[in-house]
């Protein structure tokens, strides 16, 4: 029974490592972004942000993961309040009812939600409205610049790696839009602009692809952003679209729990950093009180 075991996972192991050598083959060329996926891509986003709208405005309710089935709300919430990020693949239907049919690409779908202990909702936003300086990126971030800015907008410019299989670095802008909402509430919405995949990165020799027409991992990416006040903090909720080429059908049942997994853990860090951020531009704040008035 025991060599049968060890048989079995050698076999999984080098079915593994097959399907990953193929993929890193794969990703060394370059695949072009089609109409027909373009078009599956907006369909689905507008899907998705009708369903966010009709969340947003509902009364009651506020934050995606209110309106699951209440034990699993609870069970969620139980997790944030001690400390977790409980992290949730997502999937938006079609007006029938039906799973998105996404041609030559594919959509991965994400939500997560984290809790800023202490807070109040008007320094988280006045915190994301105002970038820190370069120091304080997320691991993934390499660079950043504000572009420009407008009562209830910003553009950025984001220099991204991402890393799975293979490592790909990106220059991209993002136009950010606020929304406020009842009191205690607020929202943001946040669409990359330009996605340019780089040749050479991080060397004199860097320069950008034609956008659409790369190795195909990162083509669109949009975010949606629910903050609110509750007992004991900020509740900051992330709702992650992005497209990227498709996976190929005899490699998905190996491929598949990698890219979840990568997925799930940069949800993860992400709002891990951006609770790490907040707390301690807050302990800042009451550190740089606290001299003032001591000065006195």
């Amino acid at each position: 029974m025991k060599n049968s075991r060890s048989g079995g996972n050698r076999r999984m192991l080098l079915g593994l490592a097959a399907a990953v050598w193929i993929l890193q083959a794969q990703s060394l060329t370059a695949v072009t972004l089609e109409s027909r996926t373009l078009r599956a891509w907006s369909a689905y986003v507008e899907a998705t942000e009708r369903r966010i709208a009709r969340e947003i405005e509902s009364g009651s309710r506020f934050l995606a993961l209110d309106f699951q089935p209440f034990s699993l709300a609870d069970r969620e919430l139980r997790t944030i309040a001690s400390g977790g990020i409980p992290v949730a693949r997502m999937a938006t239907f079609d007006p029938r009812g039906r799973e998105f049919t996404v041609d030559g690409g594919a959509i991965h779908h994400w939500r997560g939600c984290v809790l800023v202990p202490g807070a109040n909702l008007e320094e988280v936003l006045s915190r994301i409205a105002n970038p820190g300086p370069p120091d304080e990126l997320q691991e993934d971030v390499l660079d950043s610049a504000v572009l420009g800015r407008g009562p209830d907008w910003l553009k950025i410019y984001l220099k991204l790696q991402r890393s799975k299989i293979v490592t790909v670095v990106y220059n991209t802008e993002h136009l950010v839009s606020y929304r406020r909402h009842k009191e205690g509430r607020a929202s943001s919405r946040s669409e990359a602009l330009k996605i340019a995949e780089l040749e050479f990165p991080n060397s004199a020799r860097e320069k950008e692809k034609p956008q659409g027409s790369d190795h195909g991992f990162l083509w669109r990416l949009n975010s949606y952003w629910r903050y609110q006040q509750v007992d004991g903090g900020v509740l900051v909720e992330c709702e992650s679209l992005s497209l990227s080429r498709s996976v190929p059908v005899l490699l998905e049942f190996l491929i598949r729990p990698i890219i979840n997994r990568t997925a799930r853990q940069s949800m993860q860090r992400t709002l891990a950093e951006l609770r790490d951020r907040l707390i301690r531009s807050r302990r800042q704040k009451i550190a740089a009180i606290g001299l003032g008035v001591a000065s006195r």
